[in-house]
C-alpha cells in the first residue's frame, strides 16, 4: 500500500481506504475464521457479509438453534456454513480458541459476547501466546488525513509498562507490513516533544526510539515523544522546527495508555466522521474485535485485517520452513 496523497474534491469525494483493505484481502484469498457467539443481527450479518465478499470462510461457534433463528429473522442464508455447537459465550470462546490451536482456523472474530470473555479464553491458553504481549490496533480512515492511521493500544493494555509498549509498537508495525506498508512511520505520542521526568510517557517514548536505533524494534521509522499535532501536521512540525522522518506524516500513533487511545479513536470516529476497523495482534492467530456500534462495513474491514495478517503469517512460516 503506497502513500498516495488524496485530496477531497468539491463534491466531497474521498478514497475509501477500508474498501482498499478488502481488495487487498481478496487478492490473498479467504481464510477460515471462527466467529465466536454470533447470536445477534449485527454480528451474524457482519460474518456472513464478510464471507460473501470473499474475505473469510466463516465457522460459526455458538448455540446452533439461536444462530439459525437470528439468520431467519435477518433474512440471511447460511447455506453450508459450518456451525459448531457451544451453549454459552464462555464455551464458544474456549471452542474457538481450541480450533485456532488445532490449526482448524487461521483467525477469530468476535460476535455478540463481551470482549473480556473472548480475551480471557485467549490469554488463559498458553498455546495461544507468542513471545510478545497481546495488543489491539485500530485502523482509522480519516478523510482529512492523507493516509490510513493506526492507533494502538486503545482496547487491551490499560497502562503499559516499557516492555509492553515495546510489544505494542512492534505489533502495530507488523500490521502495517501485512498491509503492504514497507517502512511505516511511528509516532510515540505524549503531551510534549520534550523529555520531562514528570511525564512518564515522554521517557518511555525516548526509550522506544533508542530501541529502534539499536535494532530491537525493526522495520519502521520511529520518533517520539511527539505531541499529536507534531505527529500528523507538517505545518506544526515546521513551525516548531522539528526535523524528523516521522513528524507530520505518521502512519502509526502509539498512545501512552488505553484511556487516551480510546478517547482519540472515538473523537475521530464521532467528530471527524472517521471509519474504523480493529484487530488484536500478538497472539498465534489474529483476532477481529468489533464493537456493538460497528457497521457492516466496519465489521468487514476488520475481517479483511484478519485475512491480511493471517496471509502474512502463512508467508512468513513458509519462508522459515
Amino acid at each position: 500500500m503506497n502513500h498516495t496523497t488524496y485530496a477531497t474534491t468539491p463534491s466531497g469525494w474521498r478514497p475509501d481506504r477500508l474498501d482498499r483493505l478488502e481488495q487487498l484481502a481478496r487478492d490473498t484469498g479467504s481464510i477460515r475464521v471462527a466467529v465466536v457467539y454470533p447470536v445477534d443481527g449485527p454480528s451474524l450479518t457482519g460474518a456472513m457479509e464478510s464471507q460473501t465478499r470473499g474475505l473469510i470462510e466463516a465457522v460459526l461457534v455458538g448455540p446452533e438453534a439461536q444462530i439459525r433463528q437470528v439468520a431467519d429473522d435477518e433474512g440471511l442464508e447460511l447455506g453450508d456454513t459450518q456451525i459448531i455447537q457451544a451453549g454459552t459465550p464462555e464455551a464458544a470462546a474456549e471452542m474457538a480458541v481450541a480450533l485456532a490451536i488445532g490449526g482448524k482456523v487461521e483467525g477469530l472474530k468476535k460476535g455478540a459476547l463481551k470482549t473480556s470473555i473472548l480475551m480471557h479464553a485467549v490469554i488463559s491458553e498458553k498455546a495461544m501466546r507468542t513471545t510478545r504481549r497481546i495488543s489491539h490496533v485500530f485502523a482509522v480512515d480519516v478523510s482529512s488525513y492523507e493516509r490510513l492511521l493506526f492507533v494502538s493500544d486503545a482496547a487491551i493494555n490499560i497502562r503499559p509498562d516499557l516492555g509492553t509498549l515495546r510489544d505494542i509498537t512492534a505489533n502495530a508495525i507488523d500490521l502495517a507490513h501485512a498491509l503492504g506498508i514497507e517502512r511505516p512511520k511511528v509516532a510515540l505520542l505524549s503531551a510534549s516533544e520534550n523529555i520531562n521526568e514528570k511525564i512518564e510517557s515522554t521517557i518511555f517514548a525516548a526509550a522506544i526510539c533508542k530501541m529502534a536505533d539499536r535494532g530491537t524494534i525493526k522495520g519502521a521509522d520511529v520518533d517520539g515523544p511527539l505531541a499529536m499535532d507534531l505527529a500528523i501536521s507538517p505545518r506544526a512540525a515546521q513551525i516548531k522546527g522539528i526535523k524528523s522522518n516521522v513528524a507530520g506524516y505518521a502512519d502509526i500513533l502509539i498512545v501512552p495508555d488505553l484511556v487516551s487511545g480510546n478517547i482519540l479513536v472515538k473523537d475521530l470516529d464521532y467528530l471527524a466522521n472517521a471509519e474504523t476497523a480493529g484487530i488484536v495482534m500478538g497472539a498465534v492467530v489474529p483476532i477481529a474485535l468489533t464493537s456493538r456500534a460497528d457497521t457492516v462495513e466496519q465489521r468487514c474491514a476488520s475481517a479483511a485485517l484478519v485475512c491480511l495478517v493471517a496471509a502474512a503469517k502463512r508467508a512468513e512460516a513458509k519462508i522459515n520452513g
